[in-house]
């Protein structure tokens, strides 16, 4: 063998094996794979002089960002493929598994829905008298003139566990989650789940339904075949929010998912977006101006009316509004959206899952900025606060009609009428001619 040959058949080698440890850094660091250092030329041998420190260029947070939690609730884990490649999955492969028969089962019910109520009766029926589950509904839910004054509902209405939004913790008493709705009820689902979120089954029953595959009309032997661990699954990736604020009122009451620290008048309170992080310039006429840092580096200022920061998941609702591209959920990214930016040449951007982005008022800025979680928890952010976003490592485990790629491209058809257009006319041999 050459020493051409052997060079090449040694960088191949390495990149199939990339959790081998290199020679400089006695295996404790990771190695950077096929591909020359930077400003080095290639090493005609692996010898320790020849090599530089793997700590000099490796970054400290992966591109692809953190690896997903395939866990979703006491029961339910994502089913493992052994074809897959670098623990990348096909998203056509990734498949819904128990560890154990699913018992318990919480329904969401768009609130204030007439329409609701005949579905949400027959569902609840359903699983407690012919699956034997034990149904989780809110207490709000229940207070529904509607529900609560329905005497045949009365003996189902017994057997429920109810909980209340920011005061009880059901993360891990539920197994899987149905929601009757729209989009709305799975962001509201995912606000309930700050880390590990059971498997959510989403019913078409609300105005757009780009998220919700299922129709309602055969839920009994769709619900079964999840119960059964028969269904594909779509991992949507979430956004991990950090907001400090430097000077907080203490006389404010304290929410769900606060943290207070340690230094005076400073508060912190974090979140996990399903859609997008929309930072604006609220009620004033001045525009926002607002410093966007990716892994501490400052890359531009926001001068309009704000910016959108959203998972795939959410670039097809308020980010495609403002002209950003939509991505596919199993696209690791994160979007950079401006809203009407005074800028001629701001166009959206993509950016690795892996990087951390921070957000905070500019010095010049004339007024404060809002900012919203999924069109949530509204707040006001002042000169000293900061808004930190990396990619989470608890997605929302989205069970599919049919598979994560079919139901995407129907979503857009069907929802979003996606390059719909009357389709050209074949010419006629006349016409040919000329």
């Amino acid at each position: 063998m050459s020493s051409s040959q052997m060079e090449n058949s040694g960088e191949a080698s390495w990149m199939l094996k990339p959790e081998t440890g290199c020679s400089s850094c006695g295996g404790k660091e990771p190695p950077v794979t096929g591909k020359a250092f930077r400003n080095k030329p290639k090493a005609r041998s692996m010898s320790t002089s020849a090599v530089p420190s793997c700590a000099e260029f490796r970054r400290t947070q992966s591109l692809h960002g953190p690896c997903p939690v395939t866990t979703f609730g006491p029961k339910a884990c994502m089913m493992k493929n052994p074809k897959a490649v670098m623990h990348i999955q096909d998203p056509a492969s990734q498949r819904l598994t128990w560890n154990k028969p699913p018992k318990s089962v919480l329904v969401i019910k768009k609130i204030q829905d007439v329409s609701l109520l005949q579905p949400f009766k027959e569902l609840c029926i359903f699983l407690t008298e012919e699956k034997n589950m034990i149904v989780y509904v809110e207490r709000k839910v229940l207070e529904d003139p509607a529900i609560a004054n329905d005497e045949s509902f009365v003996a189902v209405k017994k057997s429920f566990c109810t909980f209340r939004d920011d005061y009880d913790d059901i993360s891990n008493r539920v197994d899987f989650i149905i929601c009757l709705g729209g989009d709305g009820t799975l962001l509201y689902a995912s606000s309930l789940f700050q880390e590990s979120v059971p498997p959510v089954m989403p019913f078409h029953l609300g105005s757009l339904g780009f998220l919700t595959p299922f129709n309602f009309d055969t839920y009994q032997s769709q619900v079964t075949q999840v119960i059964e661990g028969n269904a594909a699954i779509i991992l949507r990736s979430r956004l991990k929010v950090k907001v400090v604020k430097e000077n907080w009122e203490k006389t404010r009451p304290k929410e769900k998912n606060t943290i207070v620290a340690n230094e005076s008048g400073r508060r912190t309170m974090q979140y996990q977006v399903l859609n997008e992080v929309v930072v604006d310039r609220g009620p004033s006429s001045y525009l926002s101006n607002v410093d966007l840092f990716l892994d501490g580096h400052l890359i531009t200022t926001v001068q309009g009316d704000g910016v959108i920061v959203s998972t795939p998941t959410g670039s097809t609702a308020y980010a495609v509004a403002a002209g950003a591209s939509m991505i596919h959920p199993n696209v690791p990214a994160i979007m950079i959206t401006p809203i009407c930016p005074h800028s001629l040449s701001f166009r959206p951007i993509v950016v690795p899952a892996g990087v951390e982005l921070k957000i905070m008022l500019s010095r010049e800025a004339r007024n404060n900025a809002w900012v919203s979680f999924d069109g949530r928890k509204r707040q006001e952010i002042g000169h000293g606060d900061s808004i930190t976003i990396t990619t989470s490592c608890f997605p929302v485990p989205s069970i599919c009609f049919r598979d994560p790629v079919n139901d995407w491209f129907e979503s857009l058809a069907q929802c979003l009428h996606w390059n719909v257009r009357k389709k050209q006319s074949h010419l006629s041999s006349e016409e040919e001619e000329f």
